[in-house]
């Protein structure tokens, strides 16, 4: 009988079934079911945030950011281009398709890098775009 919380992934470190399946929600977003996938990652965000294990809440945390984040540079750099450029121009559409294919490509390195983490049961920050870790020196001596 599985639980509530089983994610089916059998767990070395507490959370890290739920921390794999963030990090599979934010590859499924960018590459096979962008939007639905995000919006069950959102789900598992906001009923988890509170409630999960260290590794589970900076995984997720991870995710969700980084896939509302990256989603916007995707979408609103993307739109300043073509409004910049013009529909017509084919230097817009090369600029374009270079821009999103090096961020998206980016952005599923870092996932599967990400999931790679998880899978070991250890945390990771995205670089540039994502949120701190728990716990993570900011710079500010105390």
């Amino acid at each position: 009988m599985s639980s509530e919380d089983d994610f089916g992934i059998p767990e070395e470190k507490l959370g890290q079934g739920l921390a794999v399946a963030a990090e599979a929600l934010f590859l499924l977003n960018l590459l096979a079911f962008p939007g639905l996938a995000f919006a069950v990652l959102a789900g598992l965000w906001f009923k988890f945030r509170h409630s999960a294990p260290p590794l589970a809440r900076q995984h997720l945390k991870q995710a969700t950011w980084v896939s509302f984040w990256g989603g916007l540079l995707i979408v609103g750099l993307s739109a300043i281009i073509l409004a910049a450029g013009g529909l017509q121009s084919e230097w817009t559409w090369v600029t374009l398709i270079l821009y999103f294919t090096c961020i998206h490509s980016t952005l599923v390195l870092f996932g599967m890098y990400a999931l790679i983490k998880a899978l070991n049961g250890q945390t990771w920050r995205y670089p540039l775009i994502g949120p701190t870790v728990d716990g993570e020196n900011t710079g500010k001596s105390s």
